[in-house]
């Protein structure tokens, strides 16, 4: 029964979360120990494994992400972190670009990005609960839709499994 408060308290912990919507990601250029501070201290409370430098650098050197002007990250290299940072765990980072590409090209990018950060932080609102979403009415918000109803699942499920797992018994060696 403890456990399951301790479930209840992280779940409303989580549904106090918001991702950051593009008029609050920072106006000015970043240098990298800046955006990986920033791009963790936002995704860190949901269980998001960490950015690293190298990680970005890969990003970069495989066209995932545009590259920095002058070492310097702007907001849209930030909007783009955020969402691999959210989706990584779950799709490689070729799927992650053609989603990001394929939702950019019907609107602009602030546009959607707003639009998914609006959808994921409502489903953080409501996380394990029933509750009714906007019902997609194109292709590109039936992905989104499936993409957060995905982030949400694996975030619900990591931090079920990690309080529910007993500590493996030691088999004493002879």
């Amino acid at each position: 029964m403890a456990e399951f408060d301790q479930y209840h308290r992280w779940k409303n912990q989580i549904r106090e979360l918001r991702i950051p919507h593009w008029s609050e990601l920072p106006k000015f250029d970043l240098y990298m120990d800046q955006v990986i501070a920033f791009i963790n201290d936002a995704l860190g409370p949901l269980g998001v494994d960490p950015m690293t430098p190298a990680m970005i650098n890969n990003y970069v050197k495989h066209q995932v992400i545009l590259s920095p002007v002058k070492k310097k990250y702007q907001t849209m290299h930030l909007a783009d972190l955020l969402l691999i940072g959210l989706l990584k765990p779950l799709f490689s980072t070729d799927t992650i670009r053609n989603g990001i590409d394929q939702v950019t090209a019907g609107d602009f990018p602030k546009q959607a990005y707003d639009n998914f950060v609006d959808a994921l932080n409502d489903a953080l609102a409501h996380i394990g609960e029933q509750h009714d979403v906007k019902v997609a009415t194109t292709l590109n918000e039936k992905l989104m839709q499936v993409a957060i109803d995905a982030v949400i699942s694996r975030i619900q499920s990591e931090k079920l499994l990690t309080m529910i797992q007993k500590p493996a018994r030691r088999v004493k060696k002879i």
